[in-house]
This record gives structure tokens, sequence and C-alpha cells, in this order.
């Protein structure tokens, strides 16, 4: 063991916990031992690694408390926003439990050629080997467990590489996960993520890596991974458009919902308001008087529901790129200050579509509002980005849903959603295109990624 990493809150800086800080031995034994344990999952049968899982969602659940503490403790979660991220983790356990009894392959037609006439083909899916898995800290439960998961129901062994930040509730869950497998099967290493993450994702021995992060972490990771396969989702800056038809009060609960949950830190989170300016005026008061219902303060205080963002140095940056937009034009109706890792709920009004609150990812409680005076300029104004990991329209109208549902450029498009682009089913695909990765997570889609697709033929006896 190299030593300790101390694990603090974001809010007050306390020493929460700590972890086993791994270093390159430690690193090299935890490669070992997965990719020992992996042959020992590619013989363990489907229905026993379907009954360890389930068996880890019910010690989960048990302990479903400790787990929201965890969150709250070393991600800044609030009370509320914490206990629904633990509460989803026994259902996606369960979920992977269910998906590793259904991996397998199909029949195909042979006499589809004239070749294969009399001959019966079909394939199987296999277990990958080794995983890599680097999570961020945004969602440090739901985002380990939407990995690690499908990979275990799978046949894998995985090695697991948490945020550095957030390492406490990976640790828990590996624990818990770990129990009823092979011995290996499950390792957890916590440390720097540029020794340790781009050694791990270089290694040979791992034959796929599964990432969540930042754009040029994932360009990084491709990389150094070479011919592995790669599954990144790499952020965004969703768009929610608002038509002249929309129900406002609907599309201000969700744009206050989505644009300011778990302080913003959230890669759909909505970012970019795009509204008809028929009715710019309306959505704003509904919006502003939703965001100063907004409490900052102590997460572990049940009146908090504003968050803190993960340090200092991210607040910062934030309310840096709130000014700057301010200085440059926009109007701060809204935010603009911080209290350590607090940062104010905001607003920003007409931004210019060069500032970094609308290009960039913002990954903070801001959202950016512009006005439009057509469906044709909102659906370009919308798709005016390098990213494209999610998008939303809100309209009563069936014809204009169904042109922006097909014509917003995102891996992901709600219509209508009552929580934005945030609203998420375990079992349902999820990833961008462009700059937001490749690859999907969602149980089986992650499931079947972590597969080996084999051919069999079997041919005649008296085949030449």
């Amino acid at each position: 063991m190299t030593g300790l990493l101390e694990v603090t809150s974001p809010y007050d800086g306390v020493v929460v916990g700590e972890v086993p800080f791994a270093g390159p031995r430690e690193l090299e034994a935890a490669l070992a031992a997965a990719e020992l344990a992996a042959g020992e999952l590619a013989h363990t049968p489907a229905h026993v690694r379907a009954a360890a899982l389930h068996g880890a969602a019910a010690a989960i659940e048990r302990d479903v408390d400790r787990l929201a503490a965890t969150i709250t403790a070393e991600q800044g979660k609030t009370r509320v926003e914490a206990r629904a991220e633990a509460e989803r983790i026994p259902g996606i356990v369960r979920l992977c439990a269910e998906e590793a009894l259904r991996l397998g392959g199909e029949v195909l037609p042979m006499d589809a050629a004239p070749a294969g006439v009399g001959r019966l083909g079909y394939t199987r899916r296999e277990p990958a080997g080794v995983v890599a898995a680097i999570t961020p800290f945004n969602y440090p439960a739901i985002l380990v467990v939407h990995k690690i998961g499908p990979a275990l129901a799978a046949g894998n062994a995985v090695v697991l590489k948490p945020a550095r930040a957030t390492p406490l509730t990976a640790a828990f869950l590996a624990e818990r996960l770990s129990a009823a497998l092979p011995a290996g099967a499950l390792q957890l290493v916590a440390g720097s993520g540029g020794a340790i993450g781009g050694a791990l994702v270089a290694d040979r021995r791992v034959r796929v890596v599964t990432f969540t992060g930042s754009h040029a972490v994932g360009e990084a990771i491709a990389r150094a991974a070479g011919a592995k396969r790669l599954a990144c989702e790499l952020g965004s800056n969703a768009a929610l458009v608002v038509l002249d038809d929309a129900d406002l009060d609907r599309a201000a609960a969700a744009i206050a919902f989505s644009g300011y949950t778990n302080a913003g830190q959230n890669c759909v989170s909505t970012q970019r308001v795009i509204v008809h300016r028929s009715v710019r005026d309306a959505l704003l008061e509904r919006v502003l008087a939703a965001v100063d219902e907004l409490r900052t303060g102590d997460p572990r205080d049940p009146s908090t529901t504003l968050a803190p963002m993960i340090d200092e140095r991210e607040g910062e940056r934030v309310v840096g790129w709130l000014r700057e937009a301010g200085t440059n034009g926009a109007d701060l109706l809204r935010g603009g200050s911080r209290d350590g890792a607090v940062v104010a709920p905001a607003v920003v009004l007409e931004p210019s579509r060069d500032a970094r609150v609308w290009r960039e990812e913002l990954f903070g409680p801001a959202i950016a509002v512009r006005a439009v005076d057509s469906d044709d300029e909102a659906l370009a104004l919308a798709n005016d980005t390098r990213f494209g990991l999610a998008a939303s329209v809100m309209t009563r109208s069936l014809d204009r849903a169904l042109r922006f549902a097909h014509g917003l450029r995102a891996g992901m498009v709600g219509v209508n959603p009552p929580r934005g682009a945030t609203w998420r089913a375990d079992f349902m695909p999820w990833g961008g295109i462009g700059d937001s990765g490749f690859g999907r997570e969602g149980v089986r889609f992650a499931a079947h990624a972590m597969t080996e697709e084999r051919l069999v033929v079997v041919h005649p006896g008296d085949a030449e």
C-alpha cells in the first residue's frame, strides 16, 4: 500500500474518511488478480452470477441509509438527492442480475446463401475478460454500478478506478458486490487519475474500458488504450427548447430541476435554454421564482436544496465564467457569487454564442437563456454545439415535437420531460454523439458491449 488517501467534505473540508492510495505496485496486483479471476468467471454459470448480484442488491438495500450518508459526506449532495441516488442502486443491480440470464446469441439463417444450405450457424456471447471502469465524482454510486454491474453480469472481472474525490462510495459498493464473487473478480484502485488511470487503460490485460468524464480525458484514454473496446461518455451542454405553445409551468419546473440538481454537476444538466421570444418573459418569471426558492447551505441540513460544488476551485471557475459573460454583455439575472464551494444559483440572459457559459460544458448551478423568433432558429441554435449527449423540447404540438425529436442532434432527446434531460430509466441506452462520446450505458447495452460475439458453424458429416 502506497499510503492513505484522505477524503474531505466539499462543504466544510472536514475529513470524512480514508482509503488506501494505490500506486504502480497496487495496480499491478489488482490487474494480476483480475486476470486470474476472469478465467474463473468465464466458466461461472449465468445463474450463479445472477444469484450473486441479487444477493449484493439485497445487501445494499439493507444499508441504503449508510450509502446515502456516504454520498452526502464525500460528494456534497443534499440529503434528498443522496437518498434518491442511493435508493436506485439495488434496482440497477437487480437489472444486471436479470441480464446475466438473458445474454445469448442468435441462430443464423445459413441457407440465405447457397454455400450455407444444410449447415447450422449460431453465435455465442462470452466474457471479454478484464474490464477497466473509470468513474467521475458527480454520481459516485449510480455511475459505478452502471459500469461494474453489467461487466460482472457478463462474466468479466473488473478493475474500478473511482474519482479521487469520491472513493468511499465506490468502496462501499465494491465490498457488497464482491462478497459473493470469486476472489479477485472486483478490484478497486484509488489514486491519481494520471498515474493510475493511464497505466490501467494501457495495460494489455484490459480488454474493455468504460469511462465517464471530460472530453479531454476521454481523448487521452482513447489514445492510451489502443486496440480495445471503448465506451466513453464525455459530457455536454444540453439544450432545452421551449416553443411558444409549451406548457410554461411544466417547462419552468423542468429547467429548475435539471439546471440545479447536484449543483448542476450533471452531464445532462439543462445549461442552454432556447425559448420563443413571445413567451420568454413569462417563462423567465416562472424560472426566477423557482430559483429564488433554492436554499444553499450544509447538505446534511434537510432544508438545503442546492448542494455545494465538489470543491472551491470548481466553484471559482463557474463564477468566473458567469462574470465573464456579464462583462461581455449578458444580463446576470441571478447568481455570480460563491461562499467556498457553495455557488449561488445563476440565470444568465442573452449571453453571446461564443460565451463559455453557452459554448462549453459549465457543470455548475446555472442556466443560460437565449430567445429566438422561429422553430428553424431554435433548432439551428440547439444544434450549434460540438456536444451531443442530450436535448429536450417543450411543445403541445405533435408535429413540432416530432420535428425536433428527429432534428435535434443528440444521443437522447426528450419531449416534454418533467425533469429535463436528467430523467433516466436505468435500462435504457444512455450516451451521446459528437464530442459527447461513443458507446452506450444501460444494463443490456453495456453488458453486450462487454462480451465477445463468437460464431459457431456446424457442417454436415458429408461436407467436402
